[in-house]
């Protein structure tokens, strides 16, 4: 839209003459005030799971991930549920990977 030639020669006193806009005490006004996390994990050990979901999760919508095994085991200890989403082709190794982390985790326990 078109502005008559005295508002375009006009500069705000908050705008350089390239358009920029510098920070003044009138714009600290529109900066939002950080607010506490409610919901922060009780402790370390659910902090890490947290971290390890998260950092799959954004693996896979990042298309970094085509095939994904997870055993979970409920807080009670009564529980351990297995869910996986893979290719066809994967299905092996993951087999294999999984045989492996099993060893470690024995071996981890001892």
């Amino acid at each position: 839209m078109l502005q008559p030639a005295q508002a375009r020669n006009e500069i705000n006193e908050n705008q350089s003459a390239s358009g920029d806009i510098s920070m003044s005490e009138n714009n600290l006004s529109a900066v939002t005030p950080l607010r506490p996390v409610t919901n922060s994990p009780v402790d370390e050990r659910l902090a890490s799971m947290i971290e390890v979901l998260q950092d799959h999760l954004t693996l896979v919508r990042n298309g970094k991930l085509r095939s994904l095994a997870l055993v979970s085991v409920s807080a009670d200890g009564s529980a351990i549920g297995t869910q996986w989403s893979c290719t066809h082709g994967d299905l092996a190794a993951l087999i294999g990977k999984l045989t492996v982390l099993a060893h470690d985790m024995m071996a981890a326990r001892r």
